[in-house]
């Protein structure tokens, strides 16, 4: 379906990202700290990339692309298109510089413009809005990741605060359970994975009104939560071991108190906020020693 209002919000979603690495330097945009991770450069080009791979070239009369060598550089996993620079050595891509990654999306950028004009099929220029804003995700968590090993502990985004959490204990709402239905329904946008709706069986549960937060999670730790192999999943604990894992991946202790790191640098812990950056094998650890359990999709 077409979208009258599809430039404007084109335009919002790519001046978003622009916004996202406005504060890194061009050392910091290239920045790879692990193999799983990418340079916030190479997440500007990608997502760039795939408008002028899927719209601008098959859609576009006359379009010209910006740099033929970019469809080997920044195609992420996607084999129909042909082959592709490696994920782990994405960090090794020192040119193209960020300047030319920023001509690159502002060429993309007016050519889009020309083809929204045109109104064309909205679904696809869609999917490539919600591609974006999955990686400007990905471009904060992967420059976090390498900022929290930097010993200056630089902010992403300066000015950042921690989301707001709830200082009361928590009440357990109960559901009846039943036959319910889950999934997309097939109207609106929804990626493959959210479909098709199915009906799934419930047995009756009670859920917390709030999330867990950072002051609930040090109790965790003050109890031994980390040294309790029974809390623990098998693999979960060997993953504590292996790592030597003690407290969540940004967290630090000072002089008895907690600090961790975030978008806006390291700071105090607060208490209140929701606890993040932990992995399931945590979540389910804390979720047994709270006597509860982790709640399913369903």
């Amino acid at each position: 379906m077409d979208d009258p209002d599809a430039a404007a919000r084109y335009r919002t979603v790519r001046a978003r990202t622009e916004t996202l690495a406005a504060a890194l330097s061009a050392e910091d945009q290239a920045l790879q700290s692990m193999a799983d991770a990418s340079p916030v450069k190479w997440h500007r080009a990608h997502t760039t990339w795939f408008f002028e791979e899927f719209l601008l070239a098959p859609l576009l009369s006359g379009y010209t692309a910006f740099d033929p060598a970019f469809r080997y550089l920044f195609n992420s996993y996607y084999e129909q298109v042909g082959p592709r620079h490696p994920r782990p050595s994405r960090g090794l891509l020192t040119r193209p510089d960020c300047a030319a990654i920023g001509a690159y999306r502002a060429h993309v950028d007016a050519a889009m413009a020309d083809l929204l004009a045109a109104a064309p099929d909205w679904s696809l220029v869609e999917l490539g809005l919600q591609h974006e804003q999955q990686h400007q995700e990905l471009l904060l968590t992967d420059i976090m990741h390498g900022f929290a090993q930097n010993p200056l502990t630089p902010a992403a985004l300066p000015g950042w605060l921690e989301p707001s959490g709830a200082a009361a204990v928590p009440r357990f709402l109960s559901h009846p359970g039943g036959l319910i239905e889950i999934g997309q329904d097939g109207a609106g946008f929804h990626f493959d994975n959210e479909a098709p709706r199915h009906r799934a069986y419930l047995a009756p549960f009670a859920i917390a009104d709030r999330l867990v937060r950072n002051a609930d999670f040090t109790a965790f730790i003050a109890e031994g939560g980390y040294r309790t192999a029974a809390l623990w999943m098998s693999d979960g604990w060997a993953e504590v071991l292996a790592g030597g894992w003690s407290a969540p991946l940004y967290w630090c202790e000072r002089d008895g108190a907690w600090w961790q790191m975030g978008l806006g640098g390291l700071a105090p812990l607060d208490p209140s906020a929701p606890v993040r950056q932990i992995s399931w094998y945590e979540a389910e650890a804390f979720a047994r020693w709270a006597g509860a359990r982790l709640p399913t999709e369903a």
